[in-house]
């Protein structure tokens, strides 16, 4: 389950979905639907945090609604 905030837009560029937590910087993923790009987010969420925790860095805690976003 996702607690982090996710912002999800498209991109023309890409032409794909662009899934991003902003709490977790470099965290994102994309897919050709919204709902590929959120699934594909939560597994490198998943792999961002493993890494962290190898690399001995800090993992934030999921804050909520972000007030500039």
């Amino acid at each position: 389950m996702i607690k982090y905030e996710v912002i999800i837009y498209w991109s023309n560029e890409d032409q794909a979905f662009i899934a991003e937590v902003p709490e977790l910087p470099g965290c994102a993923a994309d897919g050709a639907t919204y709902q590929e790009a959120l699934s594909n987010l939560e597994v490198v969420i998943q792999e961002w945090i493993e890494a962290a925790k190898e690399m001995g860095r800090p993992i934030p805690e999921p804050r909520g609604r972000l007030a500039f976003a």
